[in-house]
């Protein structure tokens, strides 16, 4: 249960990393998008699927620093393939999607990161209510008007305060969450 409450956040993360890149204004396509996030759970990788997200993504790879990207992440939507797991990630303990039920994150800059395609995206990720600016590394794929956004964020799960009580312990759950997305969007004319 613990892991899927930790997935839940790093696929908030990812997706939000993704969205950051940008320039000209993009569609994203949610049905080819995807968003995870992966904790272990007694040294044992569990990994967990956000449902619903919505971007806003701007991106130029000839121009990157005059790109944006806007992620919100709807938290109570996280898939751990197990409803009663589903249902314990959802609480106060783990996301409280009651009281925060988005995880955003908002690009503050886009620098290109040294190799082709790749890009550093900052920005700030908010999870439960609380703010950590990170970067993102990306790789940007372009064929046609088609761009696809790839990358991971490890995150750490206290910073956030998710697993709270007798989850706050990271021997069973560990702290580190990776964020994996993989954002498909197409330019709009």
């Amino acid at each position: 249960m613990k892991v899927s409450f930790y997935r839940y956040m790093l696929a908030a993360f990812a997706a939000a990393s993704l969205t950051a890149a940008g320039s000209a204004l993009a569609q994203v396509d949610a049905t080819k998008s995807t968003v995870t996030a992966t904790s272990k759970q007694m040294n044992v990788p569990v990994e967990g699927k956000f449902g619903k997200f919505s971007a806003q993504v701007k991106f130029d790879p000839a121009k990157p620093a005059d790109g944006s990207a806007q992620f919100t992440i709807d938290t109570g939507s996280y898939d751990l393939g197990d409803e009663s797991y589903n249902e314990q990630v959802r609480g106060k303990e783990w996301f409280d999607a009651k009281t925060y039920p988005s995880a955003t994150f908002v690009s503050s800059a886009i620098a290109p990161a040294g190799g082709p395609n790749q890009f550093k995206v900052t920005g700030k990720l908010t999870i439960k209510g609380k703010s950590q600016t990170v970067v993102v590394p990306v790789t940007v794929t372009q064929q046609g008007a088609t761009q696809t956004f790839d990358g991971s964020l490890p995150i750490k799960r206290s910073q956030f305060d998710i697993g709270t009580g007798e989850w706050k312990d990271t021997s069973v759950v560990a702290d580190e969450v990776l964020i994996k997305f993989h954002i498909v969007a197409a330019r709009k004319s």
